[in-house]
């Protein structure tokens, strides 16, 4: 275990831990101490040193490390990781080298300059306060079955939250992740198809987590939509949030055929039961959210009483002016 590792574990509990305590611990002097502590600070680790009591680990430090990751999942589990400080879009950087990549290899940042939204719109992902994390994935399911992987996502996105924070987010037909009514999740599936068997040679699975809110606020175009889970950093968060969401996922992902996460998909609708508008290029629509079906498709009804089960590549929906 390298001097760096074996610092963090020290500093683990937050308390103040001397300086000749850990020379002592890592065999070193304390010069090299303090050169391993200015090392981990450039790493991003926030920790604080006071005269005569010695480094502690800030509650407020949130680095996404790899080996923080592998110790909440309880080893590689079969995961692959790349933890990169920034990159364009974990979605583009994964499908760029999807052939020689094993499933389950996930691409984990605190940052994109370019990150993707469905509909080719942006995603904002603003430094340090958010998650952005890509899976790859070799499902064997027909291509036209894709929006269950997007469906088990923000299951597994909800069950995470909950469990590391306690707080019961609700899903917006068909992915986006909502808490106290503001969006805290996006989440995009891409994929390739091949043509002959209309199956899926592979699928890449990107979820944009909003854990605190940016430095100055959410930009003026976000600032009625998103939202945040947290109102301040919290030790290791992002860690936690992605092992969770790992783990929950797998396991749906494991089951995905069978569909038996669909009524935990369908208990967390927050459209069911309300007035929405349906988005059509002709214009909006006006119906009622009645159910979504064991294929993921939002089911409404129009005011003249039919019945419809709608596709997430058709159309859009949101909650009519009347209703929020």
């Amino acid at each position: 275990m390298d001097n760096k590792k074996i610092l963090l574990e020290a500093l683990a509990k937050g308390e103040f831990v001397s300086g000749a305590e850990l020379a002592r611990s890592l065999g070193v002097s304390r010069t090299a101490v303090w050169k391993t502590v200015s090392s981990l600070r450039e790493d991003g680790y926030e920790i604080e040193a006071v005269t005569n009591r010695g480094y502690r680990l800030m509650p407020t430090s949130d680095v996404i490390s790899e080996d923080t990751l592998r110790a909440l999942l309880g080893g590689a589990n079969g995961f692959t990781f790349e933890i990169l400080p920034t990159c364009t879009s974990t979605n583009t950087v994964i499908k760029e080298k999807a052939s020689s990549l094993r499933e389950w290899h996930t691409i984990i940042t605190g940052t994109q300059t370019d990150g993707c939204g469905r509909r080719g719109r942006s995603f904002y992902s603003p430094d340090g306060t958010g998650l952005y994390m890509s899976v790859l994935l070799r499902p064997k399911i027909p291509a036209e079955d894709a929006v269950l992987i997007t469906t088990a996502a923000a299951v597994a996105v909800c069950l995470a939250v909950e469990e590391t924070t306690g707080q019961h987010p609700m899903i917006k037909w068909v992915n986006d992740v909502l808490l106290n009514g503001r969006k805290i999740c996006g989440i995009l599936t891409e994929a390739n198809v091949d043509m002959e068997t209309r199956t899926l040679e592979y699928a890449v699975l990107g979820v944009g987590i909003n854990v605190t809110e940016p430095d100055g606020g959410f930009p003026p175009e976000l600032i009625n939509i998103a939202g945040a889970i947290l109102p301040r950093r919290e030790q290791d968060m992002r860690c936690r949030l992605a092992a969770a969401f790992l783990r929950r996922f797998r396991e749906i992902y494991s089951a995905l055929p069978s569909r038996s996460f669909v009524s935990e998909y369908r208990a967390r609708s927050c459209l069911i039961g309300h007035g929405i508008l349906v988005l059509r290029h002709g214009g909006d629509v006006p119906a009622t959210a009645v159910s979504v079906d064991d294929m993921c498709r939002l089911v409404v009804r129009y005011p003249d009483g039919t019945e419809a089960a709608l596709s997430s590549g058709e159309v859009s929906v949101r909650r009519a002016e009347a209703d929020t």
